[in-house]
């Protein structure tokens, strides 16, 4: 059950950022409903009945009992064939295992030259802006050319870091196709501190997003458990407050600018779950615009005639990716304990189809 890497103690950095509470929205890792071992341990027969968080702490090296225990609470942790919880008391014989939704992997993070925008940087930490198209972290097949293959070449010469190491390194994530800005932790105590806010909900992070129609209210707040899609497990479906199905899931949107048949909303996470936003607004009948996995991929919204499907075909060519940049982070500093907070502009294709759309609202409106 060895966290971290990519090499034996990879798997608890690999789990989706839903199970954490550490981001909202994680691709990687949800492509199909199997699940691998990547760890298995007999209990001993003269083991006394003991947590088993505090059991695996004693037993992984590398592992902290809080990040075993967030596992646990992630259902990734299993005696025999059942999840369980981290004050499950072991017991002798128990057949411990850590499941995964990717197969585990036998090579290291390799350190590759890719550009990285730093948008700061000191000795505990470094905020990133994210290029859409770029995965964060290794896994299901993209073993390279991600943010963290960027990072071990990046820190090349930082004495004592280590890329496989599961103590250092993102501290939460979004998807591959979301842009916007990430929190690495350069050092354990730093993770760990960062970490924490994260899942006591005492970050702010804003996300911008383009969304078909005009949601009602203008300003408002989306509830409903987030859980994978019984009918298409790369897909998460939002299930009803309170279910035994899926996870809490609370997100908080003011409208920005109406456009015609399209509205700029800013999203304020309470909770950060798997495609959080992607999945509450297609929930609410609104899906990001170019979000080919919850249906804003096609024209949702508009008019019958040619020359609007034209133009908004011509709109979403703009930018091929669901409309979704995290333009804001903010959080308490490690070391000094004083509140950061860092902003991004919305990048350069999804502001194209921003603006082709205010054009054609300032048009239709002189008509």
């Amino acid at each position: 059950m060895k966290p971290g890497g990519d090499e034996d103690f990879a798997p608890f950095d690999d789990l989706p950022d839903e199970d954490f509470s550490l981001d909202q929205e994680e691709e990687e890792g949800i492509t199909s409903g199997e699940l691998y071992e990547h760890y298995r341990l007999i209990v001993d027969k003269g083991q006394a009945p003991l947590r088993i968080d505090k059991f695996l702490a004693d037993k992984m090296e590398h592992a902290s009992r809080n990040r075993i225990s967030l596992a646990a609470d992630a259902g990734a942790i299993f005696v025999g064939e059942a999840p369980v919880k981290s004050n499950y008391k072991v017991k002798p014989g128990d057949i411990i295992t850590l499941r995964l939704a990717r197969p585990p992997h036998e090579h290291g993070i390799v350190a590759e030259n890719i550009p990285i925008e730093v948008v700061y940087e000191d000795d505990d930490l470094m905020v990133v802006n994210k290029p859409a198209g770029m995965v964060v972290h290794p896994g299901n097949g993209n073993f390279t050319g991600t943010l963290v293959n960027a990072l071990a070449y990046y820190w090349r010469d930082l004495k004592g870091y280590d890329p496989n190491d599961p103590n250092v390194g993102l501290v939460h994530r979004i998807d591959k196709d979301t842009s916007g800005l990430l929190l690495v932790a350069k050092k354990l105590e730093a993770k760990t501190y960062l970490a924490r806010q994260f899942f006591d909900k005492t970050t702010e992070r804003t996300y911008y997003a383009l969304v078909w129609g005009r949601p009602e209210p203008t300003e408002g707040t989306i509830e409903g458990n987030i859980g994978r899609d019984p009918k298409e497990r790369t897909r998460m479906a939002v299930f009803p407050p309170g279910s035994a199905e899926g996870k809490a899931a609370i997100t908080h949107y003011r409208t920005i600018e109406s456009l015609s048949f399209v509205t700029l909303v800013a999203c304020r996470l309470e909770t950060g779950r798997t495609h959080q936003i992607r999945a509450h607004f297609k929930h609410i009948n609104h899906p990001l615009l170019c979000d080919e996995r919850y249906g804003g991929d096609k024209i949702l919204r508009g008019r019958p005639t040619s020359s609007y499907l034209q133009f908004a075909h011509n709109a979403m060519q703009l930018c091929p990716r669901q409309a979704l940049h995290a333009a804001t982070l903010g959080f308490t500093h490690p070391t000094t304990h004083e509140w950061m907070q860092f902003d991004c502009p919305i990048p350069t294709d999804m502001a194209s189809m921003i603006d082709a759309w205010r054009n054609y609202t300032q048009l239709t409106l002189k008509i």
